[in-house]
């Protein structure tokens, strides 16, 4: 059937502001151009969308000097602001921006250890808000945090685990009652596949997985576009994949005995000391030994995924993906080769470090948009 008007102008106008937010400011010209809409029709959508304060004129082209096509219309970013957190289990960063994504303020603090949990709570919340403050923020729209663990795909609520911290959780309680923004919190993996998706390595590519390479070991999977979290957000739980060369089999409890006891940041720090290195600086030494060694472990969980998924591509993320870079993956994506007979391309995270926290404020944008911009527009999937 086709979508009524007022479905029509929603999805018009909503194509007009996606543009707006990837191509910069436009003349009506231009927006016409790109959307193949009527001159009228964007001349309706253009009024309508400053009527709403989403969008003002900022300037003039250069090339056009004359009539109302030679404005140049952009969003006002100051509609609405975001902030994005990566919640670690011992330290908090966080970034405040606004709706174009554009940083306005940053901030990061030790928080946790021997705080406890209500102390490491409220450290949490005050370092936001004196972040916020410091930016000339008064009210927070949105806000994306990305923590370790599982989230309910029901609830959307971080599932409770006995190998995280106890603020973790009572840190989304706390933004939610404490603030009046819409408060989302995902797995760090899955927002640091987003922010590679995006903005990183893994930019041209619609399906891929991440290997999260840390203190703990995950994947994130995209699948034709999109996130898939599986049935009970579990999906990419790599850490408790069972894998020859370990020390027995993981269990229900714990991924000792996994792939995690193979790639965990502990066990390549153990690895360069076998092969004689300062563990601080093995991955960037260029040692080729100590390389081929860390590659083939990484390939038998790579070899696992792509022979369950076929992705075509595995991005290398977390510190051991960024500190081993272009080097690593090479080497990861040689020894996958010899184990698989579905070809695979081996990547280096583009975002290294920030990607959990870049992926997080991708989140807290896509919000803010969504309830701003009306109906999501069809024609542009996302992750």
């Amino acid at each position: 059937m086709p979508a009524s008007p007022s479905t029509a102008r929603a999805i018009n106008d909503r194509l007009a502001l996606r543009l707006l937010q990837d191509e910069g400011p436009l003349t009506a010209t231009q927006l016409k151009t790109l959307t193949g809409l009527s001159r009228p029709t964007v001349a309706d959508l253009v009024e309508r969308l400053q009527g709403s304060g989403l969008v003002r004129v900022v300037g003039e082209s250069g090339a056009e000097r004359r009539g109302p096509n030679a404005k140049l219309y952009g969003i006002v970013a100051e509609r609405a602001h975001l902030a994005a957190l990566d919640v670690r289990t011992t330290s908090v960063s966080l970034t405040v921006a606004d709706l174009l994504g554009t940083t306005l303020a940053e901030a990061s603090a030790p928080i946790g250890g021997e705080d406890g949990t209500g102390p490491a709570v409220e450290k949490a919340v005050a370092l936001l808000e004196r972040t916020a403050k410091s930016a000339g923020v008064e009210r927070l729209h949105s806000v994306a945090v990305g923590a370790p663990g599982l989230i309910d795909p029901a609830t959307g609520a971080l599932r409770d685990s006995a190998k995280l911290p106890e603020w973790h959780r009572r840190l989304i309680d706390a933004l939610q009652e404490r603030l009046p923004a819409t408060v989302l919190v995902e797995n760090e993996t899955n927002l640091a596949a987003v922010a590679e998706q995006r903005a990183g390595a893994a930019r041209d590519r619609d399906t891929f997985v991440l290997l999260w390479l840390g203190q703990g070991v995950g994947a994130a999977v995209v699948l034709d576009g999109r996130l898939r979290r599986g049935a009970s957000g579990g999906a990419g739980e790599l850490g408790f994949l069972p894998v020859p060369g370990t020390s027995g089999l993981p269990s229900a409890t714990g991924c000792e005995g996994g792939f995690h006891e193979l790639a965990c940041a502990a066990a390549v720090q153990a690895l360069a000391v076998e092969h004689g290195l300062d563990p601080a600086g093995a991955l960037t030494s260029g040692h080729g030994p100590f390389l081929d060694a860390l590659a083939r472990r990484l390939a038998v969980g790579a070899a696992a995924v792509a022979s369950v998924l076929d992705p075509g591509c595995v991005v290398l993320g977390g510190e051991t993906g960024h500190r081993g870079g272009r080097e690593l993956a090479a080497r990861v994506e040689a020894e996958l080769a010899a184990l698989s007979p579905l070809r695979t391309e081996v990547r280096a995270t583009d975002l290294g470090d920030t990607a959990v926290l870049r992926g997080a404020l991708l989140a807290a944008r896509d919000a803010a948009q969504d309830e701003l911009f009306g109906p999501p527009d069809p024609r542009r999937p996302t992750p």
